[in-house]
């Protein structure tokens, strides 16, 4: 698992640093709050996931599937208080996204009962996107239905591939043909859908990956995420990879693949949003929008990170992160404690360098007026090398001058960051 960056002690009771709250006599004029809740459950640890995620086997006592619901009502109340007391918490949440892990493990009451606990201390509101992520065998009907009738409103199958000895490569016990299936499932119930992939799986070649893709559009899902695989150390395949059992993804490759997502994609209308993520107009996934766009949002859960933006303008907010560990987790909430591991205080400039390396990756891109004169120098030349849209740069399509990354651009986008910070 990655280890976590260092930072300062998070206070034993949680609170937030002073300048977060507005000033007296202003409003606070804030933007969205959004919550995370991470369950880090799964049956089987995938051998490519370095993610914050157990099997039963791992844990042991203290941490349990069964009370894991209780243990995370436990933080929405801390949440709750710190919020308020730091003047920052009048405002409905407008997105709550359950990750993982499996968070489908966990019964569809547990979920829902969460996302009551959510509601009951800050409200949610009507056109909210509640979303959760699931794997295509830990859901059924009933348990859809369940989550629906809860408040749920959109669910994340973690798809991969439809490719049975891709998914064997990846450790993944799904039968691909079970997508159309719980899709369907979803849909009869009223949720919008969103399917996962993953490509450059070793072994995986352009036709594998074309059938995947195929297979994903047939089902007439409205947003799909592609990520290409990276292989982490410490994790299964980084260790079979090491030992020469399984080859490095070929670079030169998983661009091919990329560009041939957003061909398939986008010629069913999917347009991209974000690097990786496209979605019919209108379906984004605005919890993910939150977190490139700045917004505040509580990360709850063992590994979860929180931020909230400062209002004080020479900060820009305060980051933090909670202990990774689920026994550790539940016991310092158990005692009363913050799981606050550790925070970072993001000061005004490290506020810029953020917004650029989040912004830019959007389809929006970034306004060019506000990049630093450095930047913006560099704006002609990134048009040059065809990472930069031209007209987007010259205002032409009537949004104002803009930076926007190329199809070119979205495959280098860290290489544009570098330009422009």
């Amino acid at each position: 698992m990655p280890q976590q960056p260092e930072g300062v002690p998070v206070p034993d009771d949680g609170a937030l640093p002073e300048w977060v709250a507005p000033a007296p006599g202003h409003p606070a004029g804030r933007g969205p709050f959004g919550v995370y809740v991470h369950v880090p459950f799964c049956s089987v640890r995938c051998g490519y996931c370095d993610f914050n995620t157990y099997t039963a086997a791992e844990l042991g006592g203290g941490a349990s599937q069964h009370s894991y619901a209780t243990t995370a009502l436990r933080e929405v109340a801390l949440a709750s208080r710190v919020l308020a007391e730091a003047g920052v918490a009048d405002r409905p949440v407008q997105t709550v996204f359950f990750g993982g892990g499996t968070p489908t493990m966990l019964p569809a009451s547990d979920l829902v009962r969460i996302l009551g606990g959510i509601r009951e201390a800050w409200g949610i509101a009507d056109d909210a996107e509640v979303t959760t992520e699931a794997n295509p065998d830990s859901v059924s009907p009933a348990s859809l239905k369940e989550l629906v009738a809860g408040g749920f409103t959109r669910v994340s199958f973690g798809m991969q591939s439809a490719v049975s000895s891709v998914l064997a490569t990846l450790d993944r016990t799904h039968d691909p043909r079970r997508i159309p299936e719980v899709v369907q499932w979803a849909r009869d119930v009223g949720l919008d859908v969103s399917l996962d992939l993953i490509y450059g799986t070793p072994g995986e070649t352009l036709d594998d990956w074309r059938v995947s893709l195929d297979a994903a559009v047939a089902t007439g899902v409205e947003h799909v995420s592609a990520y290409a695989l990276g292989i982490e150390p410490g994790t299964k395949m980084g260790a079979q990879v090491r030992r020469g059992d399984l080859p490095r993804p070929d670079e030169d490759l998983q661009a091919s693949m990329y560009e041939l997502a957003d061909d398939v994609l986008s010629a069913v209308g999917l347009q991209w949003y974000e690097v990786s993520n496209w979605s019919l107009p209108g379906r984004e996934c605005h919890h993910n929008l939150a977190y490139w766009r700045g917004d505040d949002w509580w990360g709850v859960g063992p590994g979860a990170h929180s931020y909230v933006a400062a209002s004080d303008p020479q900060w820009a907010g305060v980051r933090w992160w909670n202990v990774k560990h689920p026994r550790r987790y539940a016991a310092l909430l158990e005692q009363g404690h913050s799981p606050g591991a550790a925070r970072e205080l993001l000061t005004r400039e490290d506020g810029e360098l953020e917004r650029v390396m989040l912004g830019i990756r959007l389809r929006e891109g970034l306004p060019i007026g506000a990049l630093t004169p450095s930047a913006r120098t560099a704006v002609g030349s990134l048009v040059g090398q065809g990472l930069l849209d031209g007209r987007a740069a010259l205002g032409a399509d009537g949004g104002g001058r803009r930076a926007v990354l190329t199809r070119r651009g979205r495959l280098l986008a860290d290489a544009v960051v570098h330009a422009l910070t």
